[in-house]
C-alpha cells in the first residue's frame, strides 16, 4: 500500500501542522504548560445536518457507577514533553462513491524519544455521519505527552453508504496496519487500546468485545492481530434501539427510520439487529473496559453506557464507569456549545483515562 505522510517533530510546540496554534500536551504529574492545542473545525463539520437534542432527561441509575464533578477551571496544559506527528498516513483502501477505491487515512501524535510506546487509537465521534480524525487534538495530545503512540483514524459513514459492519472493519484495519508498522513508529504492539467518543465510543466498544471474531477482518495485513488490551467508551450506544429512552418523546426520531443512526446501524433491512449491539459479543475474556457519560447528555441516554457497564460485569469483565456530573455529549463547539466540553477536558478526567491506558484493570 502506497502511504504517504509528513514527519515532523515538535519540541513543545504544534504549531504550522495545520494542527493548531498552542503547544503540545502536558505532563500527568502537573507541569505547568500551555493550553493545549485545537484544530481548525474539520473540513465539513459545518454543514452536519442539524443535531436532535432532547429538552428533558431522567436521571439515570449510578449504583454501579463512580459520579466525579469536575472543576472545569482545571483544565490539561500542554507543551512539556516533544512529540513526533507523522500525518496522513493511508492505512486501507476501501470502496468509495462509484465503488472506486478510496483511502483511508491515519494521523500519529507520539513521543519524540526512541523505545517502543503503547498504541491508543482514537475514534472521533461524528453522528455516523462524518468522521474527521483532526478532531480530538487536544485531548490526543495530552495522551501522547504521557508516553502513548495515538492515532486518530479515519472510517467508513452512512455518507459512504456504509454500516457498523464497515466502521468495526475499518478501525481493526487500521490496528492491524499499526501492528504491521510498529517499528516504524516506535509502538509496543502487545499494548493496543482503543479510545471513542460518541459514534466512535460505540465502535471502540464493538472493537474491544469482537476480539477474535473473523467477520469483522477485512483487507490487508490480515497475518496481523486486530485484538485490542484495552478500551476507553466516552458516552457511546449500545443498545441503540433505545438510546433516546431517558428523553422526552419527541427525542424518538433520533433513531427513528431514515435517521443516520437508524440507517447506519441497519443490516439486511432489519434495524438494529443483534449484530449491531456490542452487548451481544461480551465474553469473559474481553479486555478492560473504562466508560464515561455525562448526567446530563440530551443526544445519547446516560442509560446506553450504563446497560453496557451492566452486562460487561455480569459476564466477569472488568469495567469502571464514570458519571461526570452536569456534563453534556462532550464538545460541541461546533453547533454553538464552546463550554460544553470543558468538562472532558479537566484534569480530573483525563488523568483517569491515563491511568487506565497505563493499567487497564
Amino acid at each position: 500500500m502506497n502511504r504517504l505522510g509528513k514527519v515532523l517533530i515538535v519540541a513543545g510546540s504544534l504549531a504550522g501542522l495545520g494542527l493548531g496554534n498552542a503547544t503540545s500536551a502536558a505532563a500527568q504529574g502537573g507541569a505547568t504548560g500551555a493550553p493545549c492545542p485545537t484544530s481548525p473545525l474539520p473540513p465539513g463539520m459545518a454543514h452536519m445536518p442539524p443535531i436532535q437534542t432532547a429538552t428533558s432527561i431522567k436521571p439515570s441509575d449510578t449504583s454501579t457507577s463512580t459520579v466525579i464533578k469536575p472543576d472545569v477551571a482545571d483544565q490539561i496544559s500542554c507543551g512539556n514533553t516533544a512529540l513526533k506527528a507523522v500525518s496522513n498516513i493511508a492505512f486501507a483502501r476501501v470502496p468509495g462513491p462509484g465503488g472506486q477505491p478510496r483511502a483511508l487515512a491515519l494521523d500519529i501524535l507520539a513521543p519524540a524519544t526512541p523505545g517502543k510506546h503503547p498504541l491508543v487509537v482514537y475514534i472521533t465521534g461524528g453522528g455516523f455521519v462524518m468522521a474527521p480524525k483532526e478532531n480530538g487534538l487536544s485531548l490526543r495530545s495530552y495522551v501522547a505527552e504521557q508516553g502513548f503512540v495515538v492515532a486518530s483514524i479515519q472510517y467508513r459513514t452512512m455518507l459512504d453508504g456504509a454500516n457498523f459492519r464497515d466502521g468495526v472493519a475499518d478501525v481493526k484495519s487500521a490496528i492491524r496496519f499499526l501492528r504491521a508498522h510498529a517499528a516504524e513508529y516506535g509502538i509496543d504492539p502487545s499494548r493496543v487500546a482503543v479510545w471513542g467518543e460518541s459514534a466512535g465510543g460505540y465502535l471502540a466498544a464493538m472493537v474491544g468485545v469482537t476480539n477474535g471474531v473473523k467477520d469483522f477482518d477485512q483487507g490487508d495485513n490480515l497475518d496481523q492481530s486486530s485484538a485490542v488490551q484495552a478500551v476507553v467508551d466516552k458516552f457511546g450506544t449500545s443498545d441503540t434501539a433505545t438510546a433516546a429512552e431517558d428523553f422526552n418523546p419527541e427525542m424518538a426520531g433520533f433513531v427513528g427510520p431514515g435517521s443516520p443512526v437508524n440507517r447506519y446501524l441497519t443490516e439486511g433491512g432489519v434495524a438494529f439487529p443483534p449484530a449491531a449491539n456490542p452487548i451481544t459479543y461480551i465474553k469473559r475474556s474481553d479486555p478492560p473496559f473504562l466508560i464515561f457519560h455525562g448526567s446530563n447528555d440530551r443526544i445519547v441516554s446516560p442509560s446506553q453506557t450504563l446497560k453496557l457497564q451492566n452486562a460487561l460485569r455480569a459476564a466477569g469483565v472488568p469495567s469502571t464507569r464514570y458519571v461526570v456530573d452536569g456534563a453534556g455529549h462532550g464538545d460541541l463547539a461546533f453547533i454553538g456549545d464552546p463550554k460544553g466540553g470543558l468538562p472532558w477536558s479537566t484534569n480530573a478526567v483525563m488523568r483517569i483515562i491515563v491511568r487506565f491506558l497505563h493499567d487497564p484493570k
